[in-house]
């Protein structure tokens, strides 16, 4: 089936159209293809606060601000868009809050303690919270009264000191404004040490969080050697100490006694070492020994007999 050009045109046209509403209502903080709760506050001044503005709790987002009206009264009736999934208790305060020094607004809801929950199309309590510059402000008109007045104070003192009391004051001064300048400089030095040791102190930062880590891992095997360490010391302390000096005592007075039997005379080994009559037989015996070898040697036919034909001689 052949479509007409009309019906193209049509279609297309309806397309871009849905395209446009959409992309309008995305862009204006519309989401829609999420059902939303609707709450209202009302204020008496928005300043700073436009549409899709966020909403806050805890500063997580929430929702957005979807529409602001001025009433008769002029109070601004201003309309939140929550997201469904987020129960909001009926007590809590929507609040509008500074984000920044230049005075862009958001909504903080302050969430309440009541049991029951806001209802779609229910009106919240409404705060304005004071914005930086404002709470600074009385705090920099007395600061400026101080500063006026401090002024006037200098001013009458350098009216009535002498020059050279003055010349003082100004030499004083300059040697401040020199200290200070040179606690800049140094400032400035230290800041770039920091920065250019930033790595080495980054690696001894990790190397202390691995040790840590590795003590923390071996916790058990460590306590472990310690509870080893505690019950070899015990068993150390339970030796019966008394009973090995006895044994050692009587060790000693046993080889005093075979000392004393040595000495005596007693047994073999006594009489060996105390009697010379052994001395004196091996004496006898090596000086006989002597004579039969020169005796020998002088008379070597008394002992040896040679025959030229195998003959003896008796």
């Amino acid at each position: 089936m052949k479509i007409a050009n009309e019906t193209k045109v049509g279609i297309l046209a309806t397309v871009a159209i849905a395209i446009l509403v959409l992309g309008y209502a995305f862009l204006k903080g519309n989401d829609v293809f999420t059902s939303e709760n609707t709450y209202y506050a009302s204020y008496d001044q928005v300043d700073g606060l436009t549409v899709s503005k966020p909403v806050f709790v805890n500063g997580y987002q929430i929702g957005r601000v979807s529409a602001l009206t001025l009433k008769p009264t002029g109070d601004i009736l201003t309309e939140f868009k929550i997201d469904k999934k987020y129960e909001i208790p009926r007590n809590t305060t929507a609040r509008i809050a500074s984000t920044d020094l230049l005075g862009s607004k958001a909504i903080v809801f302050e969430l309440g303690d009541a049991p029951e929950y806001a209802e779609s199309g229910d009106t919240l309590n409404a705060d304005i919270q004071k914005n930086i510059m404002e709470q600074v402000e009385p705090v920099q008109k007395k600061a400026e009264a101080v500063f006026v007045m401090l002024d006037s104070v200098l001013t009458s003192i350098n009216n009535t000191v002498n020059p050279e009391f003055q010349k003082n004051i100004n030499r004083s001064l300059a040697s401040i404004a020199n200290t200070l300048q040179t606690l800049e400089n140094t400032a400035t030095q230290v800041d770039g040490m920091v920065g250019t040791q930033k790595s080495k102190i980054s690696g001894i930062l990790t190397n202390l969080e691995s040790i840590s880590n590795n003590l923390n891992q071996n916790n058990e095997r460590i306590s472990n050697v310690f509870a080893n360490l505690e019950t070899i010391s015990d068993n150390a302390a339970k030796l019966d100490f008394t009973q090995t000096m006895a044994k050692a005592d009587k060790a000693v007075a046993d080889l005093q006694s075979i000392t004393n039997n040595l000495n005596e005379g007693n047994g073999s080994l006594g009489k060996l070492l105390n009697d010379d009559s052994l001395y004196n037989n091996l004496e006898d015996a090596s000086q006989s020994l002597d004579k039969l070898i020169i005796d020998m040697k002088e008379n070597p036919k008394r002992y040896l007999h040679f025959s030229v034909f195998g003959r003896k001689n008796n």
